[in-house]
């Protein structure tokens, strides 16, 4: 079945090419189109477009699929161009005539809209609850090993004292900006499109308001030109979002690889959650942290994939526009297992002794020699010459007792200002 059907068939290679993998991919959006369905058909009661029976009627059904839905037994079967196809065929086949009356003042582009926008609407709420779920692990990692001092590198040169409460906490806190970027993205896709239809609106005296109150959406998206623009446009909001998220996880997984290779040897994980080799029996690959980084990095470029899809289009619908939702629906699908997983991952690290006092660590503690004679009186660049000069010589002695007591450093780690700053 196709909404646009019109009595003819159309060339099976044509359809094979133009519906691509629509039915598999809009599974992730049917329970939004069921909602959006039911909020449309109180509408068309409130304006005697169906009756009252009529709606008790669609939404009995519509709460049947959407139980089908939750269960898992829904599916779009090949007959089906999509899910909104699959959904009007099930109300007629279930109600009769009145099923067919659900797509008055409609159109398939503000059907599929506003089931975009309730997806991204709520896994961006998911995205965030799973983002401070690993924020509150990494700063409660940070408190915990608080005390145990790192190396810290600079062109991956040794260059001055660090630790894991600074590290660990130092990624909990770039968290934030993420979500600031979220929180944002969320403004954006919460305002309703429907009732925009193919993009021109309707000659119907729909009311928009009672769908958009009905929906949960904080705004109305109110002229129906700009309503069909926000297509493409949602999706590079949301993209930049997920991408600048996946940064961070893609650097702090590139740490964890590093600092578990045997020439750092900063910490290891249990056995049970790293992988061997099939000829060299000593290895333990960090490939969860691995293929987190590459998802993450995947992710980043998705971006550059709905610019460059959406930025030459004039207004108005295209079909281009089909190819922005597989890739981004997948995004967020990645983004929740990969936030599950490092989450769960990072709770079973196993935080080593380091010794600094290694011969290779010698030179971590120059600064700190340089400021404490500072602090005696000298310039800045005669005791920067000074320690230079030991060093040069081989005779430079670290001080490893220096105390970083400004906030935000080794010895004032400041956690509970950083929990503050979480957006709440």
């Amino acid at each position: 079945m196709k909404l646009w059907d019109k009595g003819f068939t159309i060339d099976k290679q044509i359809e094979l090419f133009t519906v691509g993998n629509d039915r598999e991919i809009d599974l992730h959006i049917a329970k939004y189109d069921v909602q959006a369905s039911l909020a449309h058909a109180i509408m068309l009661e409130s304006i005697g477009i169906i009756t009252n029976n009529e709606l008790k009627d669609l939404e009995k059904g519509l709460q049947e699929l959407a139980t089908d839905i939750e269960n898992g037994t829904f599916v779009i079967e090949a007959s089906f161009e999509d899910v909104h196809s699959k959904i009007e065929w099930e109300l007629t086949n279930k109600l009769g005539e009145v099923g067919k009356k659900i797509h008055t003042a409609r159109s398939r582009n503000d059907q599929v809209l506003v089931a975009l926008q309730l997806y991204y609407k709520e896994n961006l709420g998911t995205v965030n609850e799973k983002v401070k779920t690993v924020f509150d692990t990494l700063l409660n990692l940070a408190d915990t090993h608080k005390e145990k001092l790192l190396p810290g590198y600079t062109h991956l040169q040794v260059a001055m004292p660090s630790s894991f409460g600074l590290w660990f906490s130092a990624y909990a806190e770039l968290l934030i900006d993420d979500v600031h970027l979220l929180n944002a993205v969320a403004k954006v896709v919460d305002q309703n499109p429907l009732g925009s239809a193919a993009g021109y609106g309707s000659s119907f005296p729909i009311d928009r308001e009672l769908t958009t109150k009905e929906l949960n959406f904080a705004t109305l998206k109110y002229n129906v030109v700009a309503a069909q623009l926000s297509r493409g446009k949602s999706e590079r909001s949301v993209a930049a979002a997920l991408g600048g998220l996946c940064n961070t996880l893609a650097r702090f997984s590139m740490d964890v690889c590093l600092y578990m290779s045997q020439n750092f040897g900063f910490i290891s994980f249990p056995d049970a959650l790293t992988t061997g080799s099939s000829i060299m029996p000593h290895k333990k690959n960090p490939d969860v942290f691995e293929l987190i980084r590459g998802k993450c990095n995947k992710i980043q470029a998705l971006h550059s994939e709905m610019l460059l899809i959406t930025n030459n289009l004039p207004s108005g619908y295209h079909r281009d526009f089909q190819l922005l939702k597989a890739n981004i629906i997948n995004a967020f699908e990645d983004v929740k297992a990969i936030l599950d997983i490092l989450n769960y991952a990072i709770q079973q690290v196993i935080v080593k002794d380091i010794d600094l006092k290694d011969e290779k660590y010698q030179y971590l503690f120059t600064v700190d020699s340089i400021n404490n004679l500072v602090v005696e009186g000298m310039s800045f660049r005669e005791a920067y010459q000074q320690i230079g000069g030991q060093v040069q010589a081989g005779t430079y002695t670290p001080d490893l007792g220096k105390a970083h007591t400004h906030v935000g450093s080794i010895h004032n780690l400041t956690l509970d200002k950083i929990r503050e700053k979480y957006p709440h």
